[in-house]
């Protein structure tokens, strides 16, 4: 197994990560579903006009084969972000294959930091803009604790990190529920196709991701599989009219 191939595979398994840790709606302008799309992008543009940033520990773990109880390598960080600058983090522990996480899993966040950027972010955010989209029903059902409906999701331009799937949102106000589905293009020509998932619940009113698992699967380098778990949230708040007096901005930690 080529040590070039697998790094390349880890780097792009995941890189749909940052994105999705702030893409909160899908896209689509036709009826029946309008109203459902129209509240979807609503809860993007809530988020956008007041969350300055946050900051958490996230998790990253890389499994090999069918083992999915020992990693192969493994990293914690600290990730901070800050809207109109893009994301950081600090390593907080690291340990498995030198080989995994020097060449795998450090260029993976690296890359997820490059999608933050301001004028990148807005592109993979799951919008209108960047998504064809479907209600699959008027009727909306229980998932994780909430009801929600099930739209079908394209992208408008293929990549990496944009999935064809399923969304989930929350039937109330349109936020970010669950969301699974392919990545739209490989990451290399000897990789099998990556499928994706991750969940959110809400953080001081906000979906913010806690479990994503991306998979890939090729007759050239095996299966592999890399998971995140998300914790520890602080999110940092525009200060409202009412408070605009100060110059400080808001923090809040986990409901």
């Amino acid at each position: 197994m080529s040590g070039n191939l697998l790094a390349a595979v880890v780097r792009r398994l995941f890189v749909f990560c940052a994105a999705a840790a702030f893409a909160l709606a899908v896209a689509g302008a036709q009826t029946p579903g309008t109203a459902v799309y129209q509240q979807i992008d609503e809860a993007v543009q809530q988020r956008v006009d007041n969350v300055a940033g946050f900051t958490d520990i996230e998790k990253y773990d890389v499994y090999r084969g069918h083992d999915e109880t020992h990693p192969a390598a493994e990293i914690t960080v600290k990730m901070t972000y800050r809207r109109g600058v893009g994301r950081s983090y600090r390593i907080l522990s690291q340990s498995g294959s030198d080989l995994i996480r020097k060449s795998g899993l450090i260029p993976l966040l690296n890359a997820e930091t490059r999608l933050s950027d301001p004028g990148t972010l807005e592109h993979t955010w799951f919008t209108t803009a960047n998504y064809q989209m479907k209600l699959k029903s008027s009727q909306p059902e229980p998932l994780n604790g909430s009801q929600c409906y099930e739209l079908a999701i394209i992208p408008r331009h293929k990549g990496p990190s944009a999935l064809r799937g399923t969304l989930w949102v929350n039937a109330e106000d349109g936020s970010i529920v669950k969301v699974e589905g392919v990545a739209s293009r490989r990451p290399s020509i000897l990789a099998g196709s990556t499928r994706m998932m991750r969940e959110y619940r809400k953080i001081n009113g906000y979906a913010m991701a806690t479990h994503a698992r991306a998979e890939s699967d090729s007759h050239i380098i095996g299966r592999t599989v890399v998971t995140v778990e998300y914790s520890d949230y602080h999110l940092i708040f525009y200060p409202t009219p009412a408070s605009a007096a100060g110059d400080s901005i808001a923090a809040a930690g986990e409901d």
